[in-house]
């Protein structure tokens, strides 16, 4: 066989005058008319400039990425520490003090997070405007008015000497790893925050810092004060029946409490109490050993008033089953809490171990922890699990004021003066802001930055008669804002090793008030709920803002006692479940709230576990991912029975839904087709109706208002006011489904075999700054965006969205969990993102796929299964210099 004719060389001619030959193509460059080689050397130009731009870029973005294998000398430390990292950079802690653990952890939060821990602080402090100008000057001065940062400083002469040590060591560790750093290789953020003028370097941190962000999470979980809103602003053209119809009592009936039975006897909570056990409720006075403490801090501080509040929670998923079932005879513990979407998410996993358990060491403890906070915040140790789902009890309140002048305020019939303080907000590129906030014994003035409360104030209901003028300013009050040492309640947890450990480390845990489940090694589950939670007189219920010149409105000064809060330890069942529902039945004689969730996806966990009998570990984590939509069976048969749809077109569609399961996968047709039907519905049933504020969310509340309005075709919310026609029921039904039709054809395809859930309901994971910039390019680098997803609002698979603004998820698990008590060993997870900040990073968004895909990690937490899974090795040393 011959060998194939080598290809031609190109012919080569010397150039005249030269030796050199130059091939074809240059001689015709040459002879190209001026204006074409000009516009040729331009574009090469060109090209070159955009390569060494993206070459700049690169090392711009992977300047920052920690080092995690070898040796480095990390100040302050008295002995070497071990970081070990898996495939997906999960961080296992290994140390001989727990000063060196927090040091370890600070250090390591600091090469992953800084920028996300930096900005939590800005956001804290009321500081946002010195990065990022005067888009974020309202922002600053909302929370400088409530003053977190403020409180924080309060909290510090409250904590347990060794919670104060643990953050100390955890802030020299951060500063370890700032202190030789310039802030580009620190994080992608600060080059580009430098591109666009920024002179700055980040402060070195302060264990105050850590505090601060308790007040955000707070804040993020505040609880029923929107809803305080929304009944005001209604209460001006609605009758109190007709809001009450939007806001339905609990239906214990159907959707039971976390804690069934029980009552407070001499005022302390018994799970075995009969009836209405509701002897002598005690009204416990504040600790003294607190009240002096506070008094030693408000000499240095200028002035946090007493305030006293609530916090509220987007919904979470937490339950815990005993070893009977259980496939492995041994308890199993399940965890998803949902929050707002980010990139990165909230949650770091991290394990942190004392090689050797001592006096000077105690912790071996892994989980999920908060880039910023010491300590692990959801998790396990040696002997005990625990998981968090946000309990939801009413701890804010409106208070109308009477104001007299600038500074004073009315009570009782007398005037009072207010506290008042100057803020000065430095503004990037601006003159600094002063600000001037003013306080009553209630709280600050939220009015006087709030425009939505100031509406609120001027619109409220109140029997005092005359002249208002502008209206009442609106004072919040709000647990929050009062000192309390919620940071030993994380280390407490994480070192507790039993039930009464547990519940003590709970009795610290003020705010945001969790309903907390356990499970230990001994086959034990409980439940136990903690927080602060105001003790109010008869007359305010907390659904409606009051009248704060009237002091029998004040809240009594006290909280609901530790000890009366519901708690139940290896309940019957052998089953808890918690998910937002309500807490413990009606005879319970303290306010906790009026406005739970409405307990759809604790009984649909109540109903599969039930039916279940004994599950495994991957049985538990199935189970987080059930789709099936609460709303659809009841509204389903409603739907079909509309018989006059006008053409086969339109009723194509409406027979997606007569063999549907009710679940909704991301690849599910007759999801997608519910859903809009769904959003259309409350579009042409409430928009005419409601004011735009209180437009339906689609959620759980929505669920109940709408399904006791189906039995009456004729009932007043159908007919659309806005028409000459008196609408019915299925009217409303029939145009929500035509409307449905075209808008899927519109936005998907003709065929609704095509259509899909997941194409409408799209997790969109946006950095908070820079991934909000309006820049593509910088908003392509740190955002991850279009990951189509199933589940929904009131679902198990709780990926939320708002009907109001289109089907875009908008809060979801942000994690999963499932421990077993068993083998610590075969316990799983997994992160909403990924544990790195640093867009560069492989691992900045490794997790999500598998999270969408409904994947779990394995959670070593044994040394054996760490070094088995060990990807890389870093050793931290004392330094030498």
């Amino acid at each position: 066989m011959s060998e194939p004719s080598p290809t031609p060389a190109p012919t080569v001619t010397p150039e005249p005058g030269s030796g050199t030959p130059h091939p074809h193509w240059w001689q015709t460059f040459k002879r190209a008319p001026r204006g074409v080689r000009w516009a040729a050397w331009t574009a090469v130009g060109l090209v070159v400039v955009l390569l060494v731009v993206a070459l700049a870029a690169v090392v711009v973005v992977r300047r920052p990425l920690p080092q995690t294998n070898g040796d480095v000398e990390v100040a302050g430390l008295s002995a070497s520490v071990e970081v070990i990292r898996d495939d997906h950079d999960i961080p296992q802690v290994y140390a001989d003090t727990d000063a060196d653990l927090m040091r370890a952890q600070g250090y390591v939060h600091a090469q992953e997070r800084f920028f996300e821990m930096d900005f939590r602080r800005h956001v804290t402090a009321g500081r946002l405007s010195e990065l990022f100008g005067e888009d974020s000057l309202e922002t600053d001065k909302f929370i400088r008015t409530m003053d977190w940062r403020g409180v924080a400083e309060q909290e510090w002469a409250l904590l347990e000497p060794s919670t104060r040590d643990a953050l100390t060591a955890y802030a020299e560790g951060v500063n370890a790893y700032l202190a030789e750093r310039r802030p580009s290789e620190l994080a992608a953020e600060y080059a580009v925050l430098g591109l666009t003028g920024l002179d700055y370097t980040p402060e070195e941190w302060d264990p105050v810092d850590s505090l601060s962000w308790l007040k955000a999470m707070a804040w993020d979980l505040r609880g029923n004060m929107d809803a305080e809103v929304d009944r005001v602003l209604l209460s001006l053209d609605h009758t109190e029946d007709e809001i009450a119809a939007l806001w339905p009592a609990y239906p214990y009936a159907d959707h039971p409490p976390i804690v069934s039975g029980g009552g407070v006897v001499d005022g302390v909570f018994e799970q075995n109490a009969s009836g209405n056990a509701t002897r002598n409720p005690r009204r416990p006075a504040y600790p003294s050993a607190v009240v002096d403490a506070l008094e030693r801090v408000q000499d240095r501080m200028d002035a946090m008033p007493e305030l006293i509040g609530k916090g509220r929670g987007i919904g979470s998923n937490s339950w815990v089953v005993d070893g009977e079932h259980s496939a492995t005879g041994k308890p199993l513990l399940a965890n998803d809490p949902h929050l707002g979407i980010s990139q990165p998410g909230i949650w770091m996993q991290m394990g942190l171990h004392c090689r050797e358990l001592s006096a000077d060491c105690t912790l071996d403890t892994s989980g999920f922890t908060f880039s910023g906070v010491p300590g692990v915040i959801i998790g396990h140790n040696a002997d005990i699990a625990w998981g968090m789902t946000n309990l939801g009890p009413d701890v804010t309140d409106l208070f109308l004021e009477q104001t007299e002048g600038d500074d004073r305020y009315v009570r009782d019939g007398k005037t009072e003066p207010m506290q008042v303080r100057t803020e000065t907000i430095k503004v990037r590129g601006e003159d600094d802001v002063e600000l001037r906030v003013r306080e009553t014994v209630h709280g600050p003035l939220i009015s006087d930055v709030s425009s939505d409360f100031a509406t609120v104030g001027a619109n409220a209901p109140t029997d005092e008669p005359g002249e208002r003028g502008s209206g009442y300013a609106v004072a919040l009050a709000w647990t929050a804002l009062e000192p309390a040492p919620t940071a030993d309640a994380i280390l407490g947890l994480n070192r507790a090793s039993d039930w009464d450990e547990f519940r003590a480390a709970a009795a610290d845990f003020s705010v945001p008030a969790q309903n907390l489940v356990y499970a230990d090694r001994e086959g034990h589950i409980g439940y136990q709920s903690p927080g602060r939670i105001p003790i109010r007189r008869a007359g305010n219920d907390g659904t409606m803002p009051v009248e704060g010149w009237i002091s029998a409105n004040d809240w009594t000064g006290d909280y609901i006692p530790f000890d009366g809060l519901p708690s139940v330890l290896d309940p019957e069942e052998g089953v808890i479940v918690t998910a937002n529902q309500a807490v413990v039945g009606e005879d319970y004689p303290y306010l906790l709230t009026q406005d739970w969730d409405y307990g759809y996806r604790s009984t649909r966990l109540r109903e599969v576990l039930e039916a279940e009998g004994e599950l495994s570990v991957q049985e538990m984590a199935e189970l987080q991912l059930d789709s099936t939509n609460p709303m659809a069976e009841t509204l389903v048969p409603y739907l079909l029975d509309i018989p006059d749809l006008p053409s086969p077109y339109y009723r194509n569609a409406q027979r997606l839904l007569r063999h549907w399961d009710f679940t909704s996968p991301a690849d599910s047709a007759p999801a997608a087709y519910f859903n809009v039907v769904w959003r259309n519905l409350l579009e042409l049933t409430f928009h005419d109706d409601l004011r735009q504020r209180t437009w339906p969310d689609g959620g759980d509340r929505w669920f109940t208002v709408v399904t006791a309005m189906l039995p009456d075709p004729a009932g007043p919310w159908w007919d659309d006011v806005e028409t000459d026609e008196v609408e019915t029921r299925d009217d409303i039904l029939r145009e929500a489904m035509i409307a449905a039709r075209d808008e899927l054809t519109r936005r998907q395809a003709r065929d609704p075999r095509r259509w899909t859930w997941g194409h409408l309901h799209r997790m969109n994971l946006h950095n908070a700054t820079l991934g909000e910039s309006g820049v593509g390019l910088v908003e392509r680098l740190f955002n991850r965006d279009g990951w189509q997803v199933g589940g929904g609002s009131a679902i198990v698979d709780a990926t939320s969205w708002n009907a109001v603004d289109g089907y875009e998820v908008t809060a979801a698990p942000s994690m999963r969990m499932v421990v077993s008590l068993a083998d610590w060993d075969d316990s799983r997870w997994i992160n909403l993102t990924g544990v790195s900040g640093h867009p560069a990073s492989s691992h900045y968004s490794d997790q999500t796929e598998l999270y969408v895909d409904g994947e779990t990690l394995p959670w070593a937490y044994s040394r054996d299964a760490v070094e088995a899974a060990a990807d890389d090795r870093l050793v931290l040393t004392p330094a030498t210099r």
